[in-house]
């Protein structure tokens, strides 16, 4: 069996981050970040609430934000669409989804 030290990908003491489909997924405390600072837009998911499945905590209910990077603009402004969902597959779903629509058309 690997030891987690193995997995360069769980470390970000290095200064590298887990990537998916080759942007940065970051976490901390309850907010996940999905997304590069060097792009016009990035996805912000806030676990506002967890419940308990096999003994385990999991994300229930997921307040999905789509941000603009552009940190001159007030933070009410940076706020491009925003939902609430249930369950972070449906939360990541349409995050996914926003993100890649506003950075292929803006």
């Amino acid at each position: 069996m690997a030891d987690v030290k193995d997995f360069d990908v769980l470390s970000t003491v290095d200064g590298k981050f887990l990537m998916y489909k080759g942007l940065p997924l970051v976490r901390e405390d309850n907010i996940i970040c999905y997304g590069s600072m060097d792009e016009d837009y990035v996805l912000q998911m806030i676990i506002m609430s967890e419940k308990e499945s096999d003994g385990v905590k999991v994300p229930d209910k997921i307040l999905i934000q789509l941000l603009k990077t552009d940190k001159t603009l007030p933070d009410h402004e940076r706020i491009v669409k925003q939902d609430m969902k249930s369950g972070f597959y449906d939360a990541v779903e349409i995050g996914l989804i926003w993100l890649e629509r506003y950075r292929a058309n803006h």
